[in-house]
């Protein structure tokens, strides 16, 4: 059975190697990249890997629908470039394709935060679904928190192995990050019609703290599980602060 993994890139190059060094086990390597700065390009192509440049930004569905449109391969494994897989998750990848028993898997992953594996605070065992056979599915089309869905009627499993996530590098990383995605969610919210309030800002935030913090234990991460928590909150409650003042611009018109 021929594998394919795809992986979407911009200024990676602190990552992509040990990235693809960690699947060197597939039979084909397609990279999208959209208009790395850094030497990404060029590392990645050192790896064996097929790689396409697109001038624009489509979002994050979109452009791994790019890749997985390149895709080769009867089974397909969708990795981000911070992600790596273990050895034990390469066996365990190996053995399932192998066996056809399912059309698409779930794989757990573990991250690290700022030198430390964060095992609370909702993030483990965060299965994400990125192994499947090529034509069974394909990503969402969300700028953001995108998944991938059936084509037709599929059978999931879930791997004991996992990926081990290196999610962010610093808290300037996490914080950048949040503002990112706070701005492009709200974007899709205020596509979909959807409109905030100052009250409800603060109150998403609010209970994104507890939710974090409390509810899924953060406190047992550590400082870094505190950090979580308020920084998700910040990022909650700007998604929706950025939603109210898109209501008023629509207001203003």
């Amino acid at each position: 059975m021929k594998l394919s993994v795809i992986v979407i890139t911009k200024n990676e190059a602190a990552h992509i190697v040990e990235c693809l060094a960690s699947v060197s086990f597939a039979d084909e390597f397609i990279v999208v990249d959209s208009g790395s700065s850094d030497n990404t390009v060029e590392l990645a192509r050192g790896m064996g890997a097929t790689v396409e440049q697109t001038a624009d930004w489509p979002g994050f569905g979109p452009q791994k629908n790019r890749a997985l449109a390149l895709a080769e391969g009867e089974w397909v494994l969708s990795i981000d470039a911070d992600e790596r897989v273990t050895p034990e998750l390469a066996q365990e990848i190996r053995r399932v394709i192998e066996a056809g028993d399912k059309d698409a898997y779930e794989i757990p992953r573990l991250s690290e935060f700022c030198g430390r594996f964060i095992r609370h605070s909702g993030w483990w065992p965060d299965p994400v679904l990125r192994l499947f056979r090529r034509g069974a599915g394909r990503f969402t089309d969300a700028a953001v928190h995108e998944k991938v869905v059936p084509l037709t009627t599929w059978r999931t499993g879930r791997l004991k192995a996992h990926f081990i996530h290196y999610s962010y590098p610093d808290l300037d990383a996490l914080i950048a990050k949040s503002n990112r995605y706070s701005s492009d969610a709200a974007a899709m919210m205020h596509a979909r019609g959807k409109r905030a309030s100052i009250f409800s800002a603060l109150g998403h935030g609010f209970w994104t703290f507890v939710r974090i913090y409390l509810i899924r234990r953060g406190f047992l991460d550590g400082r870094q599980g505190v950090v979580l928590a308020v920084t998700a909150a910040a990022g909650s409650f700007s998604r929706y602060a950025k939603l109210m003042f898109l209501g008023d611009q629509d207001k203003r018109r």
